[in-house]
């Protein structure tokens, strides 16, 4: 079967953690992934949202962070129907590169913040890297998931399916660590344990 349709996920997420040096987690709830950068902590997993009579997969990747004024962003790929959003009142930030700016739509709650975020040439090749994301900060995980401490957020990165290729889980993995650092150096987060577990 393996000839037929390659390596499992549960194999290619053991492997990523073989190569980022993180944790892999089994268990009746799922597989995770968890690894470290510096004092975060970054977990891949996937979860099932009920659709009609069926089921979505999606996988995301999160880190909890110390989020010293409240700064948030969206970033995803422009689509046909990005411009309805623009035309009922979405702001799209620009951030001075033509091509990037003509891929991804940008919200943010600082327009000045988030160009200095995005100045970053690597973070911007890392974001035109994935093929499909959703890149965002969270105040927390909603009802049915954790709370967070005043002043921590989460760096969120969710699309539908599983992802089993392996180098793109590891650009994925150096996104979160290159986002994390220069969230950091424009002054929007701390280099210091949130203290939350996911």
């Amino acid at each position: 079967m393996r000839r037929l349709f390659g390596p499992s996920t549960r194999t290619i997420w053991q492997q990523l953690s073989e190569e980022i040096d993180a944790k892999y987690v089994g268990g009746w709830r799922g597989a995770k992934v968890q690894a470290t950068h510096g004092e975060w902590t970054v977990t891949l997993d996937s979860y099932v949202v009920p659709v009609g009579k069926s089921f979505m997969h999606f996988t995301r990747m999160r880190a909890p962070y110390v989020n010293p004024e409240g700064f948030r962003f969206t970033i995803y790929r422009r689509t046909i129907f990005s411009g309805v959003g623009t035309w009922l009142g979405m702001q799209d930030i620009e951030i001075g590169d033509g091509v990037f700016d003509d891929a991804f739509i940008i919200k943010a709650t600082h327009e000045g913040r988030v160009r200095s975020l995005f100045a970053n040439p690597r973070l911007r090749e890392l974001v035109a890297a994935q093929p499909s994301i959703n890149l965002t900060v969270k105040d927390d995980e909603g009802w049915f998931g954790a709370s967070f401490p005043d002043g921590v957020d989460e760096l969120l990165f969710a699309v539908p399916g599983v992802i089993n290729d392996l180098d793109r889980l590891k650009q994925l993995y150096e996104l979160f660590a290159t986002t994390l650092d220069q969230l950091c150096a424009i002054g929007s987060a701390y280099e210091r344990d949130p203290h939350v577990e996911l």
